[in-house]
């Protein structure tokens, strides 16, 4: 089980994105207090997204955040009612997903579902 994520935000741009993961269902929760100030952690049933402060972000390669929503339709609607484009991508198990950036420059996957257990 992965229990969180880190992601690099322009510190002044961390406002932003605690609302872009809100959008998704997650809650802003307080981080240690030795990490307040650069950190910003969200939380969505059991995971976390840690959101650090720093000068520059960078967001290069392929790597990504999937997040599975309750509710992909809904989800998306208000993704892009907030401003944030959305690519569908390819339903690989006839399930919706596609990506969309968020603050930053990190891109998120929005899935309606994971894919099928392997095992």
């Amino acid at each position: 089980m992965i229990h969180h994520v880190a992601v690099d935000v322009p510190a002044a741009e961390l406002d932003a994105a605690v609302a872009f993961w809100a959008l998704l269902g997650f809650d802003e929760v307080e981080p240690p207090e030795a990490l307040r100030g650069r950190w910003r952690w969200v939380e969505h049933g059991g995971g976390q997204i840690h959101l650090r402060g720093v000068d520059a972000a960078t967001a290069a390669g392929a790597w990504h955040v999937a997040v599975v929503v309750a509710d992909h339709a809904a989800a998306v609607a208000r993704l892009t009612a907030a401003g944030f484009a959305y690519a569908p991508g390819s339903e690989h198990w006839g399930e919706p997903r596609g990506k969309t950036t968020a603050p930053g420059g990190a891109t998120v996957e929005v899935m309606a579902a994971p894919p099928p257990p392997t095992r």
